[in-house]
């Protein structure tokens, strides 16, 4: 008998990040000489206090089932995180955690959208957004942002996107695949035109909010350099939802720890959903994760340096190849760099995906396309490894 999949599930491609990242681990295993730029993850072992924190746990017979929820040490932790770094006030009834971010958007999918409900999202954005709103039945509405807007979205972009089936507008920044983020005056705009529109929940992705390169030169008691769309326009509270995580800033990806505050009702039908699909987050990963926005923040640190000084070889380099253009990030550890023009000239390639297929089976180099992200004619260069796996790459790329 042949097994006929659900309409659902055959709406949704594999994830091309996670795809690229296995493909590439393959490769080498076989003997391969590669280098895996398409992985999101920090190449930084996760702090020793919040690992000890995690064994602690394991010691102390924390291994059971917890509220699906979230414990209320990791609430209480994550509500005074909200409070100090966000001046956002949630109560334990506004908060979610989850098996990473990723559940945490799939959740909100889940519990808000009905058939054909529109969701705005804004490319280039991260790749599992509009597969998400396909499996909750929703229609991803793509409004493109490309380098020419700095990969950013403007408030009349946002306008003329809403329709009277807009459900949800979902903002990431700092941004993956970019490394852009909006500035104050840009998502006051944005927050203006959503006032005008009171059915619209909108969601804040803000897991690279603690890499930020402009935290390097942040003095004892100024103001912090991350802001959100809620920071900007308070009057959206009863309808934002702000997603976080403890994945990219700890180098926790592993642990998937992800955690949503929001509305009462919505963070509600977000935890019913939740119960029947993983119920609790790992409870040891929770625990660890107390550790991590309680303890000291003074790791993030040489993470954050190293990124930064990754990022700024990365721009040069990749400028001084010919046919490739790429704007500076403000944060996160990718690069998204125009490469039209290098497509142009290679033999044989016509488009992004082409390029990164490609400079793997030539050069061993593994990319992400920017048509996973929505945006064609561009790479995604993932710059959480080595210097000198950079320098390397950066030179076989250049050999073309």
């Amino acid at each position: 008998m042949a097994i006929q999949l659900s309409d659902r599930v055959q709406r949704v491609k594999p994830s091309p990040t996670l795809a690229i990242s296995a493909l590439a681990q393959k490769l080498a295993a076989e003997g391969q000489d590669i280098i895996n730029l398409g992985v999101g993850q920090p190449d930084f072992p996760t702090p020793a206090h919040i690992k000890e924190a995690g064994i602690a746990a394991i010691t102390n017979n924390n291994t059971g089932y917890t509220a699906v929820d979230g414990i209320p040490e990791l609430k209480d932790a994550i509500i005074k995180k909200f409070k100090r770094d966000n001046q956002l006030d949630y109560e334990p009834d506004q908060i979610l955690v989850s098996c990473g971010g990723k559940q945490s958007f799939s959740n909100l999918c889940q519990a808000l959208l009905n058939d054909g409900d529109e969701v705005i999202i804004p490319a280039p954005y991260w790749v599992s957004y509009p597969d998400m709103v396909l499996l909750a039945g929703g229609t991803p509405v793509i409004v493109e942002a490309g380098q020419s807007n700095n990969f950013k979205l403007t408030a009349e972009m946002l306008e003329n996107a809403i329709t009277d089936k807009t459900r949800l507008f979902v903002i990431n920044s700092p941004s993956n695949p970019t490394g852009v983020s909006y500035s104050k005056q840009e998502l006051a705009a944005l927050g203006k035109v959503l006032l005008k529109h009171p059915d619209i929940i909108v969601a804040t992705d803000d897991m690279y909010e603690l890499i930020l390169f402009g935290n390097l030169d942040q003095k004892e008691g100024e103001q912090k350099v991350f802001t959100n769309i809620l920071n900007e326009t308070p009057e959206l509270v009863d309808r934002c939802v702000v997603l976080n995580g403890v994945s990219k800033a700890y180098a926790m990806t592993g642990w998937r720890i992800g955690y949503a505050g929001g509305p009462v009702e919505l963070i509600k039908g977000m935890k019913k959903i939740q119960g029947q699909s993983t119920s609790n987050p790992t409870s040891i990963s929770q625990y660890a994760a107390v550790e991590a926005l309680n303890g000291d923040q003074t790791c993030l640190r040489p993470m954050l340096k190293a990124f930064k000084e990754r990022h700024d070889y990365v721009v040069k380099a990749l400028n001084a190849i010919e046919g490739v253009d790429c704007l500076p990030s403000d944060g996160t550890f990718y690069s998204f760099p125009n490469v039209e023009g290098l497509i142009a000239r290679v033999d044989g390639v016509t488009n992004d995906t082409e390029l990164a297929e490609h400079l793997l089976d030539k050069t061993g180099v593994a990319l992400v396309p920017g048509s996973a992200f929505g945006l064609v004619g561009h790479i995604r260069l993932s710059f959480a490894t080595s210097m000198e796996n950079l320098e390397q790459s950066i030179e076989r790329i250049a050999s073309l």
